[in-house]
């Protein structure tokens, strides 16, 4: 036998001998000497080839080959789904292709707007829908046999589910919706339609008045002062009542700078260091890796909120609370701006248990929750809360928030 011919037969005889194991003891195994049969042998190099994946001669099974790339690719797809299986339940901002039900151009318009980030913030968005529904309100006509004050509600439900699907709901806009609910379900029958329609207009206008622009200048007003000339002041991101609570300082002749700290995905201090460099306020702009270099001159942290809840948590722009416990670690005092409409009776731990997607392929979380533990006071439109005292905010107003 040629050398060739001997190895050929080595790898036989191996082949069989790991289909005798690979068969058990329910197939007798072949004796020593014996030939197996030209059937029993294709079986049995078959088996064995299909477990070593290669065949007599050392060539690649080529089916073997194809089933095992397949595999691999499901099982990159499994593992990147899996990354994010964990962000599954995060709003994502979309634009409603298909509107249910009968929803007007006015809310059509501010849903797109709400998607795109046209319009962003707590403060901004809550205006924007609740200018859309008095459009709403005064293009609606009452059905027959129907009354105004129940059957606008159910006019209202397809509006408010379409601006849900274009971006999910913020706390501002669900105090709003709650609160404008009650004043629908108490309106006079007896009144015209009209003039029905006329004073829920009204009470939207004056809602928007004392919540959030009166509120807005009475936080500007005790904020100041706790600015001090020569102070610097240390804010992240945009919040638009901390930019009014600097430009009114500045107004007062207090004279101070202010270093913006910002990051992805919005990079909203850039509008920050617009307006305020507007005025001739001394900036500085930084992304949040630069923090630490920066915070042993910072004298206080101004920061916003998207919402405060019951157990003091804020509920921010991703980033405040590393830019918090940073602050927090070097002393420098950390001071809230927040109205009290923001409130959630709510207690809340941690920013996955429901948040927002800014980014899906950076995974971009557009909201973090800052600890109360890091958080010196909130100032409000009702005073200045330690964040130990937020459950007391419905007292100070004497009835509970929404209802």
């Amino acid at each position: 036998m040629t050398k060739a011919e001997r190895r050929e037969l080595q790898e036989r005889q191996r082949a069989t001998k790991a289909a005798a194991k690979a068969s058990g003891p329910s197939t007798p195994a072949t004796k020593p000497g014996a030939t197996p049969t030209a059937k029993g042998t294709t079986q049995s190099l078959a088996s064995a080839a299909k477990k070593s994946g290669k065949t007599a001669d050392g060539k690649p099974v080529k089916g073997e080959q194809e089933d095992t790339s397949h595999l691999h690719t499901h099982a990159q797809v499994d593992d990147t789904t899996r990354g994010l299986r964990i962000f599954s339940h995060f709003g994502l901002p979309k634009s409603p292709s298909v509107t249910k039900g009968d929803v007007h151009p006015a809310i059509i318009r501010v849903g797109l707007q709400f998607s795109d980030f046209k319009i962003t913030g707590a403060n901004a968005r809550c205006i924007a829908m609740l200018t859309a529904f008095k459009a709403v309100i005064q293009g609606y006509v009452t059905p027959p046999n129907n009354t105004l004050s129940r059957h606008l509600m159910t006019h209202l439900s397809p509006q408010i589910n379409h601006l849900v699907l274009a971006r999910p709901m913020s706390v501002t806009m669900g105090n709003a919706i709650r609160q404008l609910k009650l004043e629908i379900s108490g309106s006079d029958i007896d009144l015209p339609e009209q003039d029905a329609k006329n004073a829920l207009c009204t009470k939207i206008d004056n809602y928007i008045r004392d919540r959030i622009i009166i509120a807005d200048q009475v936080i500007q007003e005790t904020a100041g002062k706790k600015i001090k000339d020569g102070d610097v002041i240390l804010t992240y991101a945009r919040s638009s009542v901390v930019e009014k609570v600097l430009l009114r300082a500045w107004e007062d002749d207090k004279r101070f700078s202010v270093i913006i700290v910002d990051s992805r995905p919005m990079l909203e201090g850039k509008a920050l260091l617009k307006a305020l460099t507007a005025v001739s306020i001394p900036c500085t702009y930084l992304l949040l890796p630069s923090l630490p270099s920066v915070l042993p001159h910072a004298t206080t942290l101004f920061v916003g909120a998207h919402s405060i809840h019951a157990n003091g948590a804020v509920f921010s722009r991703a980033g405040t609370a590393t830019v918090a416990m940073m602050a927090k670690a070097h002393n420098v005092p950390v001071v809230v701006c927040c109205e009290t409409y923001k409130w959630s009776e709510t207690v809340r731990w941690d920013s996955f248990s429901k948040n927002e997607l800014g980014n899906l392929s950076v995974l971009c979380p557009l909201y973090d929750l800052t600890p109360p533990s890091y958080i010196t006071a909130v100032v409000t439109e009702v005073g200045v809360i330690p964040p130990s005292s937020m459950s007391s905010i419905p007292a100070a107003l004497g009835r509970t928030i929404g209802t």
